[in-house]
């Protein structure tokens, strides 16, 4: 984009010598000179105007400008008449370019899970909230904030927890963080500083992430199968594990909701450990057919730490998220917080309080809603006239699925076929943390970011692969 200078001078930094011996003018020419043939200015860029040049380097105004006639001549600037001093089309050496890699080709349909509908993202609401949190913001708001969050945020966000996910939130025990994974290491520093020095993850799950985030605690990561109920809590108490990261409400990559049982099971094992559970929220906000699920803090404030994003609700660039955190637990976080980062971007934080206060939030979910129930109608009907055999679970909530496919099939095979015919596919196998624990082939299928019309073309280009 063209900058728009308004009739300012751009910045230049040149150094003179009035001590070197060396004419003034020869210096002054001989730094833009070099300056240009480095690459320092590039072709088309705009050099301050002579009586700025002179001003700011207590030079006659004349001595600029025959420095500059002189690199007109040479080829190096380039002048029109009302217009600004320019470097020369043809001051700069070409450069070869890089060779550029072939385009991917474009997919048909791109089934990666974990992305929302970006082109859904309500712009005109985020640009709204923005002006308003701007037009009322006070001077004293662009200092450094509390590296806990806008107290504003906090007590939306508190209430929102309380009223849609059944959580004992309140605004003092909510940090404000910059998304899921900076929520997952404050809540991991917090409790390696209590002593804690092993993590469970549930398996399938997100293995490399967590275990790379449980490293940078100093703590180690191991993993716990996950069944149709969800995490094995018996499994669990067997690890000798005082933290458990889980995604009660809708497991990742499996589907599955917690169970009740399992719920009660797991907070009796962290209170008779003196153990903490990290609640993912993960896709709380989306559910079709099912009761909606209360979020696991609620059950245990005082053992639970959940952390929630609007990654999935609005979009991932945002970089915003919360913990509700344990009383104990607050100022250990809002410490690792503030070593972090200092805190979240202010105004970012209040545009969000905007949003959420107005309803607007609340009604973009519900549209969303709509929009992934119908791409998951889609999603059903395509395999069921590509790939009938093929059994489809963990659709109750969220924007994605698993396609189980016969036994004996090659998750990596399929997903390479799939790939040749410009449609993604992505197996199981990189949620796994122990391939012995797989229960079959599978394939984790995403349609967050895929509309109606490529989860039908893009199922029907692979059904013959699915059904094997």
């Amino acid at each position: 984009m063209p900058l728009e200078w308004s009739g300012l001078s751009p910045e230049l930094l040149l150094t003179l010598d009035r001590g070197s011996g060396e004419g003034l003018r020869a210096q002054l020419e001989r730094q833009i000179r070099d300056a240009i043939r480095a690459g320092r200015l590039q072709v088309g860029e705009r050099l301050p105007s002579s009586r700025e040049l002179a001003c700011r380097m207590g030079l006659s105004r004349g001595l600029v400008q025959d420095c500059y006639a002189q690199l007109r001549s040479e080829g190096y600037l380039a002048t029109r008449v009302g217009a600004s001093t320019t470097v020369a089309a043809r001051a700069c050496p070409p450069v070869a370019p890089a060779p550029e890699a072939p385009p991917a080709p474009r997919l048909v349909a791109d089934f990666r899970a974990g992305v929302p509908d970006l082109g859904s993202f309500p712009l005109a609401d985020w640009l709204w909230a923005l002006r308003e949190a701007g037009r009322a913001l006070p001077t004293a708001a662009l200092d450094y904030g509390a590296a806990r969050g806008a107290a504003e945020l906090r007590e939306v966000v508190a209430g929102y927890q309380r009223r849609v996910r059944a959580a004992a939130a309140d605004a003092e025990r909510t940090v404000i963080c910059s998304g899921y994974a900076q929520g997952l290491d404050l809540a991991l520093r917090a409790l390696a500083a209590r002593g804690i020095r092993t993590l469970a993850h549930e398996d399938p799950g997100a293995p490399a992430m967590t275990s790379a985030a449980a490293a940078q605690a100093g703590m180690a990561a191991v993993p716990v199968p996950v069944d149709e109920q969800g995490i094995d809590v018996r499994a669990l108490a067997a690890t000798g594990a005082r933290a458990v990261l889980v995604t009660p409400a809708h497991q990742w990559p499996t589907g599955v909701v917690m169970a009740a049982e399992r719920r009660r099971a797991l907070i009796a094992w962290a209170q008779r450990r003196d153990a903490y559970v990290i609640e993912d929220d993960y896709d709380a906000e989306f559910r079709y057919d099912r009761e909606p699920v209360g979020s696991l803090q609620g059950l245990a404030a005082d053992r639970v730490l959940a952390v929630g994003t609007v990654s999935k609700s609005l979009a991932p660039a945002l970089r915003l998220g919360w913990l509700l955190c344990p009383p104990q637990l607050v100022e250990p976080v809002v410490g690792f917080k503030e070593l972090a980062d200092r805190g979240s971007p202010t105004l970012d934080q209040l545009a969000l309080a905007r949003l959420i206060a107005s309803g607007r939030y609340d009604r973009h979910l519900r549209r969303m809603r709509a929009v992934y129930a119908a791409r998951r109608a889609a999603l059903v009907e395509a395999l069921a006239v590509h790939a009938p055999g093929v059994r489809l679970t963990g659709l109750a909530a969220g924007f994605h699925a698993v396609a189980h496919l016969g036994a004996g099939r090659d998750e990596e095979a399929v997903v390479a076929a799939a790939r040749a015919r410009q449609v993604g596919l992505y197996a199981m196998a990189a949620n796994r943390a122990e391939p012995a624990r797989a229960d079959g082939p599978r394939l984790v299928l995403g349609f967050g970011n895929v509309g109606e019309r490529a989860v039908t073309q893009g199922i029907a280009a692979v059904g013959d692969l699915l059904a094997g």
